[in-house]
Order: structure tokens, then C-alpha cells, then sequence
């Protein structure tokens, strides 16, 4: 296997060892644009969210039922939302895309199954 990187090619011979490994990274794409005003870790922050899987079904949604709080890097979402809404500013709207490793991983939860892609519509509504 060979590849380039920066201008060189690399070598790899893939044995049982050392397969080859695709490391993926989230997406935020704004649809709407927010006040520009980051902040970071320890801010609490109100959202509205709406969560599908690759083939478009809806597996949660807080529209409809209220808004849904939380500490940002407290842990208590995803990875992928922590990194996602930490990079976001009041009244932004965008496409998060989180790949397993960072939300549920190949045990999935609930109606999400193993090793799944999310995309959530996220609306960070304000801080609190």
C-alpha cells in the first residue's frame, strides 16, 4: 500500500497487524449564522436539537417537547456534541455530523444501532 503524504509517498505493508485504520472527525456546517460570540468549557447552554440516522430516520428531537440543557465539557453528551457546540455562538443553526467513535460507538443505544453516523440540526438558543 503506498499513499502521499505532503509531497513524499509512504509505504505501508497491511498484514493482520497493522490494517488499515480510517480515523473520522466531526462536522459542524452552519445554516444559519449566530452572534459570533464563542465561549468555552463550564458554560451552560440551551439547544434545540433534531438527531437522524445515515438513512434519514429520526431518532430524537427536542422540538416539540422543549429545550435541551446542559453543561458543555461536563460529559454529559456525546463527544462529538461537546466539541461541536463548544465551536458554536447563540442563535447559529448547523449540521453536526458525529461518527461513532464519537457518540455511541459499535454498542450503539437505544434506537440507534452499532457503529451508526448521526447528524443532528442543532440550534444553540442561548446561554445560561
Amino acid at each position: 500500500y503506498q499513499r502521499r503524504v505532503h509531497g513524499r509517498t509512504e509505504s505501508l505493508q497491511l498484514t493482520a497487524h497493522n490494517p488499515p485504520v480510517a480515523i473520522m472527525s466531526f462536522s459542524v456546517n452552519t445554516t444559519h449564522a449566530g452572534d459570533g460570540k464563542n465561549f468555552g468549557a463550564g458554560k451552560r447552554v440551551s439547544v434545540h436539537y433534531t438527531g437522524t440516522l445515515a438513512n434519514g430516520t429520526q431518532f430524537d428531537s427536542s422540538r416539540g417537547r422543549g429545550a435541551f440543557e446542559f453543561e458543555v465539557g461536563s460529559g454529559q453528551v456525546i463527544p462529538c456534541w461537546e466539541k461541536a457546540v463548544a465551536q458554536m455562538s447563540v442563535g447559529q443553526r448547523a449540521k453536526v455530523t458525529c461518527p461513532p467513535e464519537m457518540a455511541y460507538g459499535a454498542g450503539g443505544m437505544g434506537p440507534i444501532p452499532g457503529n451508526a453516523t448521526l447528524t443532528f440540526d442543532v440550534e444553540l438558543l442561548k446561554t445560561l
